[in-house]
């Protein structure tokens, strides 16, 4: 059985974090380990509070899970402050996690801030270089690569300054350029595009969660990294037509089929 762990933020909607990390997991058939960073209390309607796991116990959960049943590989998500992001990069480290996928996740949905400003040097400098693959939206790729990014040509210079801080692949998410959603993967050397429709009408909750959480659970399966992308691409459509409305506010959730 192949096994891939979750670092992330729990969400009490269960659209996004370790909640949609561990469904995915068990759709793509990985057995999926989860280790808590922070607590949100959140809705359709937006982030309400969000309460941080004492860095010694995201220690602790790492090493429990890792030191015992191991990893194939990791999805990083919502690590909320600076000593998380430095207790998960000496973890991986030390534990020798493969396949690190790191999803930077710095803003909700509703504009609220997942990472405080300290947390994302710390993150640029300790954090990226363990990874595999980092892969930021549109504004997660301004605040790591701090260049703006607003169309195809401006995030691939984002792609190349992201990849000089270490990382082996860099994803940038397209889904929020005004054209087409275009998800650009750069290698250190080359560009691969994935293009995508975009669906109109489903605002989809966790896309970024869903589709790094994909990407993990098939490195983990042995697949190369452009693989695992393409195949992650087509998941998350799949995840988005076959999305449920539920709440008060504007949000759909992934309810599974992403297959």
């Amino acid at each position: 059985m192949r096994t891939a762990l979750t670092i992330a933020g729990s969400d009490s909607s269960g659209g996004a974090g370790i909640q949609a990390d561990l469904k995915v997991f068990a759709e793509l058939g990985v057995y999926g380990l989860s280790v808590v960073t922070a607590v949100t209390a959140q809705n359709s309607q937006g982030v309400r509070k969000i309460n941080k796991v004492p860095p010694r116990v995201v220690a602790a959960q790492i090493d429990a899970v890792v030191r015992d049943i191991g990893a194939d590989a990791c999805k990083i998500g919502m690590l909320f402050s600076e000593q998380n992001v430095s207790i998960a990069a000496e973890r991986i480290e030390r534990r020798d996690i493969p396949n690190v996928v790191l999803d930077p996740v710095i803003f909700a949905k509703d504009g609220s801030r997942l990472l405080l400003a300290r947390a994302v040097e710390r993150m640029r400098r300790d954090l990226i270089p363990c990874c595999l693959m980092v892969a930021p939206n549109l504004a997660e790729a301004e605040e790591l690569a701090k260049l703006p990014v607003k169309d195809i040509e401006s995030a691939k210079h984002a792609a190349i300054k992201i990849s000089s801080l270490g990382a082996r692949y860099v994803l940038i998410k397209g889904g929020h350029f005004d054209a087409d959603p275009i998800d650009l993967l750069f290698d250190g050397e080359r560009f691969a595009e994935f293009a995508g429709a975009r669906i109109e009408g489903k605002s989809l909750h966790g896309t970024g969660c869903i589709l790094t959480a994909a990407i993990a659970a098939r490195l983990a399966h042995g697949d190369e990294a452009r693989q695992a992308v393409a195949f992650a691409k087509g998941f998350v459509a799949s995840a988005i037509e076959k999305s449920v409305k539920l709440g008060k506010g504007k949000l759909w959730y992934y309810a599974g089929g992403g297959r």
